[in-house]
């Protein structure tokens, strides 16, 4: 299994919508890397849920339902969606600021490429985020 974290703004799309459906295709990713990351991801892979922008913080973890198909939101071959279900909220939120303060995590993806939207996450600060999530 391998790990990633997928990042969505939660005035358009929240944890809470996410429950709410219980189930999403994860559309309009536009960058090149993000979809490169949408590509690789397996069934039963899991992802942590971050709020960007607002609360810019961690606060649940999806599980992959479906890999990678064309995206039904436009007709350009180049880009995919992967289906999400939710896993569960974390008992507490982890941030921004204290992925950046936590030394095991300098390297992580989320604090070395900020903007990028889909990206991997690996076993090691897997663990260590869900270590600070009180899990």
């Amino acid at each position: 299994m391998a790990y990633w974290l997928i990042k969505s703004e939660p005035f358009k799309y929240s944890w809470d919508q996410f429950v709410k459906d219980k189930q999403t295709f994860w559309d309009g990713v536009r960058n090149y890397a993000a979809r490169n990351n949408l590509r690789a991801m397996q069934k039963g892979d899991e992802a942590f849920f971050y709020h960007s922008n607002e609360g810019v913080e961690i606060v649940g973890i999806a599980k992959v339902v479906k890999e990678a198909y064309q995206d039904p939101t436009t007709e350009d071959p180049n880009w995919v969606v992967v289906d999400f279900k939710p896993v569960r909220k974390l008992k507490k939120t982890v941030s921004l600021a204290r992925i950046k303060a936590e030394t095991a995590l300098a390297n992580m993806a989320l604090v070395r490429l900020g903007r990028l939207s889909v990206q991997p996450v690996t076993p090691e600060e897997w663990y260590t985020v869900l270590e600070m999530a009180g899990e």
